[in-house]
């Protein structure tokens, strides 16, 4: 896919009557970077740049249309078919045990996770799965963007990911994205103790046409089940975890305080205050969702 890019790349800088050096001048790269994407070799092209090769091409499209293909050849076979199914999910349920999920983390974040891949081969294979994990979190602004819900073990909290720094501008990115009507976030607390997708993480996709699928990941596997029967012992899972965890603005209160240091893991409230805070905030909210700062956001239709 990278050398049907670069073909189409050279064929229409041809047509263009455009040197490489003046390719790369209009899209403000050196004309080294253009040598490199005509002839697959080096760094895969960001989507910034792609989109800025259409746009001086006059490729109608078609080159950024190809971006998303070239950057699949940088991930496992195993998670392809999951990104194909992410790319079209109405509804996406996630639970993670270690890392903030893909779709919400910085660039920064994202990077300190990836590069901990032992199988990573160089500097530029880091950069290309960094460009292509921020370049599928767009579809979170898109007009077709799926309803997100994501459950956090109180682990991925805990762990200063990248360094304090980046893991403080983590835990705002989480905070500034609760906020938004269409992504609910929970935290699961330690006291909860064992459960049912210790070990992994879980994700529950449901795709345009009404059907389901789970995925299940660890660090160096994953796997895709479609299987209906598999599928929903897969969301009965998923709903246990949810309500073990703390409802999302209480949830909210333990984010911000692990970006602010303050946080210990006494200050998690007994089941009993939980569950009375709970009650209060479906009484207080009226059928509408509070968010983190007390503002009465309308109800959302039901989730699946």
């Amino acid at each position: 896919m990278a050398a049907l890019f670069g073909a189409r790349v050279r064929r229409l800088r041809t047509a263009a009557g455009l040197t490489q050096a003046e390719l790369g001048e209009r899209t403000h790269v050196v004309s080294t970077r253009i040598t490199q994407i005509e002839r697959a070799s080096g760094a895969k092209p960001t989507l910034e740049l792609a989109r800025a090769l259409d746009a001086v091409l006059g490729a109608d499209g078609l080159l950024v249309d190809l971006w998303p293909y070239v950057y699949r050849e940088a991930f496992p076979d195993w998670s392809r078919r999951f990104m194909e199914c992410s790319e079209r999910a109405v509804a996406i349920r996630q639970y993670v045990a270690h890392v903030v999920p893909g779709l919400l983390q910085t660039e920064d974040y994202a990077r300190a996770v990836l590069s901990l891949d032992a199988l990573l081969d160089s500097e530029e294979q880091l950069e290309e799965r960094v460009a292509a994990r921020m370049g599928r979190q767009e579809r979170l602004s898109s007009p077709d963007r799926p309803e997100l819900w994501v459950v956090l073990d109180e682990a991925v909290l805990r762990r200063p990911v990248g360094g304090h720094a980046v893991m403080r501008r983590q835990l705002a990115r989480l905070l500034d994205a609760a906020v938004e009507r269409h992504i609910t976030v929970q935290v699961l607390p330690f006291d909860q103790g064992g459960h049912e997708a210790m070990g992994g993480s879980l994700t529950l996709l449901t795709l345009p046409e009404g059907s389901e699928v789970a995925y299940t990941e660890g660090a160096d596997y994953g796997q895709l089940v479609e299987e209906p029967a598999h599928v929903s012992r897969y969301k009965v899972i998923y709903d246990r975890l949810r309500a073990a965890a703390l409802p999302p603005l209480m949830s909210l209160d333990m984010i911000r305080s692990a970006m602010e240091g303050d946080y210990r893991g006494s200050n998690v409230p007994s089941r009993s205050e939980r569950r009375r805070l709970a009650q209060e905030q479906l009484q207080q909210s009226g059928g509408g969702r509070l968010r983190g700062g007390g503002r009465r956001v309308p109800g959302r239709r039901p989730r699946p």
